[in-house]
């Protein structure tokens, strides 16, 4: 009996180092954060925690009369509604053109499209601001011949947030193009030589059975896209820091904004959870659909 109860707790000593990680580093942290953002604590309160204060939800409830933080939905909701259709879309589109032929050329093609992927966020930074420069930037030197005047690519409010969503989309694209790309590759042939055979072109053959055979392979990457660009961060602080005028803020540079620049770790920590929550809000409602089409199929 003692053998076989010993043999029974072996598989979970193998899960436990991996447990206690995410106890230690993600579970007892978010813990700590969500207690924190019913207090007013700040940089002077980590030296006496005696001093911190109880406000309740007071945070909460200021931010949303925050003019700043409610830009920064908005901004992240603009983000979202833009960026994650564009990356979904192209992924696709150059998984699928690259699925089409097996040659030298779209092998190395594949792996042009994820070295962005791979490429550190900073150095990527650097040269799209060269690239966007308003005065000897290469678009605007392009734009200039033709006849169009310089855009403030990265000055003008009403063009920021596209310009970070085109560098966003570039660098994204890669490593979903390699999942689509997996998802793509296990797709019976005999389903496209079945189709060849009853007539069915191109576009026939990819909404009728590469589309459906993606199902998952496509909610999944939509679901993980969905949180990254709500959690949109790296390019807004290393090109724009949220500017001009918070046009580019996002929830999660406010956060840190709050609660590494002006100190302010319990206004910074509801502001997180209210990201947060949006976050669970947009995943769920991905996993209502996705069910409501699986039960259509």
């Amino acid at each position: 009996m003692e053998k076989e109860k010993f043999k029974k707790l072996i598989p979970y000593s193998f899960i436990l180092p991996a447990l206690l990680l995410l106890l230690l580093f993600s579970l007892i942290p978010i813990l700590v954060a969500l207690v924190i953002s019913f207090t007013g604590l700040d940089i002077t309160g980590l030296g006496n925690w005696s001093q911190v204060k109880f406000i309740g939800l007071s945070n909460y409830i200021e931010l949303f009369k925050d003019s700043t933080f409610l830009q920064a939905i908005g901004n992240t909701i603009f983000y979202v509604v833009i960026g994650v259709p564009l990356v979904v879309i192209l992924s696709l589109t150059v998984a699928v053109m690259i699925n089409l032929s097996q040659n030298r050329f779209f092998k190395v093609m594949r792996l042009i499209f994820y070295t962005p992927s791979i490429t550190n966020t900073v150095a990527v930074a650097v040269v799209w601001s060269f690239i966007y420069n308003p005065s000897m930037g290469l678009l605007n030197e392009i734009f200039g011949k033709i006849g169009i005047g310089p855009v403030g690519w990265l000055t003008d409010p009403n063009v920021a947030k596209l310009s970070l969503i085109i560098l966003a989309v570039w660098k994204a694209i890669g490593l979903n193009m390699l999942i689509f790309l997996a998802a793509l590759q296990g797709i019976p042939r005999s389903l496209y030589e079945a189709a060849d055979l009853d007539g069915a072109n191109f576009w026939q053959q990819t909404m009728h059975i590469t589309i459906p055979s993606m199902r998952f392979s496509i909610f999944f990457v939509t679901v993980t896209t969905i949180i990254g660009w709500f959690q949109f961060f790296d390019e807004p602080f290393v090109m724009t820091q949220g500017g001009p005028l918070n046009s580019t803020n996002s929830m999660a540079l406010f956060v840190y904004q709050n609660g590494f620049q002006n100190s302010n770790f319990g206004y910074a920590a509801a502001g997180s959870f209210i990201m947060f929550a949006v976050i669970i809000i947009a995943t769920l409602i991905q996993f209502k659909i996705q069910k409501k089409q699986r039960g259509e199929i």
